[in-house]
């Protein structure tokens, strides 16, 4: 999932934007992820069930929308990707801050959590936009199509507390989207750090020498 998750934002992100097919290879670096994180669910049976349907739904829906962006097909794959998404950030929430000795696998999982807080409030940016068009101003021309390309990158500078100013959120329920992920961009690294250090030191305090 990191894996896809980098290309996807890395690669994809900027090819939607600057490219023609671009917004495919973005939606199948999205497919991936999503497929990703519910390959990875085992042991429970009917979350793994549960998850697997969702994906399914939100992957179709996705695909029927690649080629009218504006339809309310869109809205609904967003919709469903909002609910996947925190889904997959709270499974791999609880293994990293479960007990148990720090791995190279939990320090990847604490990335991964942060990336996906990034792509679940991008899609609630988009679901925003297309609902209401007037919600978010643009210092250059608007996003041509979802805009999803500028929404993901309005996301991340906000989880960063970065801020440059391009994109202002007006509607009221983007502002309030936009306060709480900026606090979840400043309390998950601190929480993090310190859930990590603590963990660290109760295994060195356990593991007999």
């Amino acid at each position: 999932m990191l894996v896809f998750l980098c290309l996807g934002l890395f690669v994809g992100l900027p090819m939607s934007i600057t490219l023609n097919v671009g917004e495919i290879v973005f939606s199948i670096l999205f497919s991936l992820i999503l497929i990703s994180g519910a390959v990875g669910i085992t042991g429970r049976p009917v979350l793994a069930v549960f998850v697997a349907l969702l994906t399914v739904a939100t992957l179709v829906l996705r695909w029927a929308s690649v080629r009218n962006p504006t339809s309310l097909l869109r809205v609904w794959s967003q919709a469903l990707s909002i609910v996947l998404l925190a889904v997959f950030v709270a499974l791999v929430l609880v293994q990293v801050f479960r007990d148990g000795p720090i791995t190279s696998y939990r320090i990847q999982g604490a990335i991964v959590v942060y990336l996906l807080i990034g792509l679940t409030w991008s899609a609630a940016y988009n679901l925003l936009f297309h609902v209401v068009p007037g919600a978010f101003t643009f210092a250059q021309a608007p996003p041509v199509g979802s805009g999803e390309g500028g929404l993901t990158y309005f996301s991340f500078v906000t989880l960063t507390t970065l801020g440059y100013g391009d994109i202002t959120p007006l509607h009221p329920t983007a502002r309030s989207l936009v306060i709480a992920e900026a606090l979840l961009g400043q309390l998950y690294p601190a929480i993090l750090i310190a859930r990590l250090v603590s963990l660290e030191l109760e295994t060195r305090r356990t593991v007999k020498p």
